[in-house]
């Protein structure tokens, strides 16, 4: 399933939306990172319908045709299965990450939802999540990197990796 998939029958999982209400709110879920043109949600929503994920409805209000979206029981299934079987690059990419984050809580399993974030944080804690790579392959640690600008980009990983094991230790119930 793709990300832009993933968000769309995430939203619909809230509510039924229309195409434009789907493109803001993917806007505002990827902050300034990603702007949707119509060309990416139509397509996706078409797969889904076509899928039989969510289904269509057209609307006319205030004399222009909306496109009303509805999550179908597969869609919410197909949107279950695919959080709780995040992994690979969903969980080592941000933003993918924080598209998982926004609706796990529609896995209705507790222990389901905890092994989605058991993975994340076994990645982070694996300590091997790194921005600068020397020319034979190994991580440059912060003392290695001279650059202030890189030198920041590394401080302020490091401050978000702490924070989100701590998050995470909490949310598993870790002891520190």
């Amino acid at each position: 399933m793709s990300l832009i998939e993933m968000m769309i029958l995430g939203f619909l999982s809230e509510k039924t939306m229309c195409g434009y209400e789907l493109r803001k709110k993917m806007e505002q879920l990827q902050g300034d990172m990603r702007k949707f043109s119509d060309g990416a949600i139509y397509p996706a929503t078409g797969r889904l319908v076509k899928a039989g994920l969510i289904s269509e409805q057209t609307d006319v209000r205030d004399g222009r045709q909306r496109h009303l979206f509805t999550l179908e029981p597969a869609g919410r299934e197909a949107l279950v299965e695919a959080l709780k079987t995040a992994d690979g690059f969903i969980l080592t990419d941000f933003n993918r990450w924080r598209v998982v984050l926004t609706f796990l809580s529609v896995v209705p399993d507790k222990a389901d939802r905890d092994a989605v974030l058991r993975r994340r944080y076994d990645l982070l804690s694996g300590g091997d999540v790194h921005f600068f790579y020397c020319d034979a392959g190994n991580p440059l640690s912060i003392d290695h990197i001279d650059d202030p600008y890189r030198r920041g980009l590394i401080a302020v990983h490091d401050a978000q990796v702490s924070a989100e094991l701590d998050w995470l230790r909490g949310m598993l119930g870790m002891g520190e």
